[in-house]
């Protein structure tokens, strides 16, 4: 393995644990969930599927959208359905609950800023993004639409659908849905990796 190939795994498999521990932090401040939750609470009151099994559902609906994107999956969108849960559940378990309104409103900014780095880290290793990430960066390279423009309409499209479907919402699943955006414009082109660099005929001897 290279250096670059031991880098861009290192830097995935940081990225996503990072990932999980980032939404630990907003679950822990109790300021609102994020707009993909929304529509996870939404959808699981709407057809009596649970939470969980109806998170898996919503992520295969939006591999689908792959699909017309021309979007192929990698290993990091593999480990993406394997890591981030663990992660979370190890950060919801050193994490406590704050009582104090400035304590729980730090620990969610925390979380959100920690979340773009995480995404621009293990989008940025190039290895396969996660299924709702996938839906992004596809939506910006087939329409050239700024990565914040992009990010922010998709999450305010699922915090509306997840809305009117009976789902939760907070004054941190607000500002979740106006901020992530701009956060990953900002964390992505500072820690995307360079593309692989072609490799070069070898001359045959006549």
């Amino acid at each position: 393995m290279t250096f670059l190939g031991a880098r861009r795994g290192l830097q995935l498999l940081l990225g996503l644990f990072l990932y999980g521990f980032s939404l630990a932090m907003m679950i822990r401040a109790t300021l609102g969930v994020s707009p993909w939750d929304v529509l996870g609470q939404g959808g699981s009151l709407q057809t009596g599927i649970p939470f969980g099994f109806m998170t898996n559902i919503i992520g295969l609906i939006v591999l689908l959208l792959w699909i017309p994107l021309r979007q192929r999956p990698g290993i990091g969108t593999v480990l993406n359905v394997l890591l981030v849960g663990p992660s979370a559940e190890i950060g919801l378990a050193l994490l406590g609950e704050p009582t104090q309104l400035w304590a729980r409103i730090l620990l969610f900014a925390g979380g959100l800023v920690l979340l773009a780095v995480a995404s621009g880290l293990y989008i940025g290793a190039r290895l396969g993004p996660g299924p709702r990430d996938g839906l992004m960066t596809g939506l910006h390279a087939r329409f050239g639409l700024p990565i914040w423009l992009v990010r922010t309409a998709i999450e305010g499209t699922v915090l509306l659908l997840g809305w009117l479907l009976g789902g939760s919402v907070g004054l941190g699943t607000v500002a979740f849905a106006l901020l992530i955006g701009p956060l990953i414009n900002v964390t992505l082109p500072i820690f995307r990796m360079p593309e692989r660099a072609p490799r070069e005929p070898v001359a045959v001897a006549a």
